[in-house]
């Protein structure tokens, strides 16, 4: 079946436009608001402008609305706590990605840095420290899942409910069963502390918030985790795919 190409960029664009026109504001009203040039945002709903993520961000709050809000279809949800790429079908081989995060935003940005670079993975989304315990070490609601099934990379926020970041990384790498894991702390402090503390549990290595994909490549290109693209691939815009 055919499946129709979608400019995300127009697709955005509108969304900006129509969001804007609703608040009866003008473009130059909407780049004060967002601390962005008029020209940008000029761009931005023509849909000639390749959109930054802190740039999203800066929009969305100008616009009064989510993240979420300005990507009505561009993440599906296809059960709780899942997300895949719109789209794209289940490939196996494909290396699954947890993500503990309890903040929306950053879950939508980080999913949309995913989308923007086209991978085909699973993300899992758990929103506490003690959901991602429970879905590492298969108890819980997740005690049908069986080890084998993954993840294989865990994206972990360490400001998380329940149990934080810091301690899901150290019990994640203080068990046999999952001290092979590749975790990335995803961090909004700097501070020298933190990430000797992080090194200490045996994080694989960390990046700032907010996610986006330069970022996210930069530490998760490893063989066996991250698949560099093809001839072919290039060709095609980049699809790439952690496996």
């Amino acid at each position: 079946m055919a499946v129709a190409k979608i400019d995300l960029k127009k697709k955005f664009g509108t969304v900006v436009r129509d969001r804007r026109t609703q608040l009866g504001i003008s473009q130059e009203d909407l780049a004060e608001r967002a601390d962005l040039h008029r020209t940008y945002v000029s761009d931005v709903e023509r849909g000639a402008r390749n959109v930054s993520l802190q740039s999203i961000a800066k929009l969305a709050s100008a616009l009064e609305i989510s993240v979420a809000a300005l990507f009505p279809e561009e993440v599906h949800i296809g059960k709780p706590d899942v997300a895949r790429v719109a789209g794209n079908h289940r490939d196996r081989n494909l290396v699954d990605v947890l993500l503990v995060e309890d903040n929306p935003d950053d879950v939508e940005l980080t999913l949309h840095a995913f989308k923007r670079a086209r991978f085909a993975n699973e993300v899992h989304v758990v929103r506490d420290g003690a959901a991602a315990l429970d879905y590492l070490f298969c108890r819980g609601k997740y005690s049908s899942r069986k080890p084998a099934e993954g993840p294989h990379l865990v994206l972990l926020d360490l400001n998380l409910p329940k149990i934080n970041g810091l301690e899901v990384l150290r019990r994640i790498k203080a068990d046999k069963r999952t001290s092979k894991l590749r975790v990335v702390v995803l961090t909004m402090s700097n501070e020298k502390e933190i990430v000797a503390e992080c090194n200490r549990l045996g994080a694989d290595s960390y990046i700032s918030k907010p996610v986006d994909f330069q970022r996210l490549s930069q530490v998760t290109i490893q063989k066996s985790v991250f698949k560099s693209p093809t001839d072919q691939d290039i060709r095609s815009k980049h699809h790439w795919a952690l496996r």
